[in-house]
């Protein structure tokens, strides 16, 4: 037998993660979606003073309903999406990640399938993996955008407890009609949750509605949120969900016993008091995001219509070459989504000039794929 007894459809997975270098090896890092503008010092020391004000009584646990938080976090989706929900309704972990996998162990499991319609997250197949729960994954239009119909034909077929689904989707960074959800959420019913993952939602276009918006039409709507990208917050893990309470309370029964430590709920309640500074750039990056299309564009070049902070671009012929090429010259991006594409995150203005720099000297016009 082989050691460790490990779960057969585990033996020989790779473990999940972006390539991780250092600042030495790639100086330009853009790779993983993260805000390039960390916290101010007027941040750094709120969050400093937050944490040290629970320092002393972290022999005790912490309040494992974390109720000042949710009510902050939903004050913010109120600020943010207009959209009011009651405390009661906002769950949290640590990070995104964490609420997705909680979703799966409560919706999920062995007997019950999990849907998603790719190109999208690469996580999801894991998180069904880790739940026991079978997955399905459906296709999108040539063009990314979803296809409906593609949809009724999946859910009738496979009457799926969870669908997963990116709004701005990842790793495209289109974002989702109304049309599209509200359907999905009827035509799953109430035998399942329809999961609109919306971690790149403070950086969508003008006109681009959340999903937070159908939640009192739709009890079997989830929509989660992170404080990792737009916030800036990505070390310190805080993603949450607004759902129905029933939804919420459901969750009580999988998580792990006071899972959110009083350092994170400190750290994320401080970061929130700073939200209009945190947020600051965000239109900042949405300028150099359309910048970007459009020089993309110019180069001969097809591109995605994104909502997000990222950029998904192709199509090469050879795209781990031009991966490489740009490495080599200290920018990192990300080799994901359909054969032939890359995907960049959009940085400052100098990152992004190093990255245009990289890429002409990268590709050749004969290296686009027709």
């Amino acid at each position: 037998m082989s050691w460790p007894p490990l779960r057969e459809e585990l033996r020989g997975v790779a473990p999940y993660g972006a390539p991780q270098l250092s600042l030495e090896q790639a100086p330009v890092q853009l790779n993983v979606n993260e805000n390039p503008y960390g916290p101010s010092q007027a941040v750094v020391d709120d969050v400093a003073a937050s944490v040290a004000a629970v320092a002393g009584s972290l022999n005790r646990y912490p309040d494992r309903e974390f109720t000042e938080l949710r009510g902050a976090l939903a004050d913010y989706l109120h600020h943010e999406a207009g959209v009011r929900v009651d405390p009661a309704q906002v769950w949290a972990a640590n990070g995104s990640n964490e609420v997705m996998l909680q979703l799966l162990q409560a919706f999920g499991g062995p007997g019950r399938t999990a849907v998603s319609f790719a190109p999208t997250y690469s996580m999801y197949p894991e998180y069904a993996r880790d739940s026991l729960t079978t997955y399905v994954v459906g296709r999108r239009e040539a063009d990314f955008s979803f296809d409906l119909a593609e949809a009724e034909r999946v859910v009738a077929e496979h009457r799926p407890s969870v669908v997963l689904l990116p709004s701005p989707n990842n790793p495209t960074g289109t974002a989702l009609p109304h049309e599209v959800i509200g359907t999905l959420c009827e035509l799953v019913g109430d035998g399942g949750v329809v999961v609109i993952d919306e971690a790149y939602a403070e950086f969508r276009r003008a006109g681009t509605p959340s999903a937070l918006e159908l939640l009192p039409a739709h009890r079997n709507l989830v929509v989660t949120r992170t404080m990792s990208k737009a916030f800036a917050l990505a070390g310190a893990r805080l993603g949450y969900l607004a759902a129905a309470p029933e939804i919420c309370d459901a969750l009580r029964v999988v998580r792990l016993p006071y899972h959110l430590s009083a350092v994170t709920q400190a750290t994320a309640l401080a970061a929130l008091r700073h939200r209009d500074e945190l947020l600051g750039k965000v239109a900042e990056l949405r300028g150099e995001r359309d910048a970007l299309v459009a020089w993309l564009r110019e180069r001969g070049l097809s591109v995605a219509p994104s909502d997000a902070n990222f950029v998904l671009f192709g199509e090469f012929a050879d795209r781990e070459r031009v991966w490489q090429h740009l490495l080599d010259q200290g920018v990192l991006i990300r080799v994901t989504g359909p054969e032939g594409w890359l995907r960049v995150s959009v940085g400052t203005p100098e990152e992004m000039a190093a990255f245009r720099s990289a890429l002409v000297h990268a590709t050749a016009p004969q290296e686009i794929a027709p």
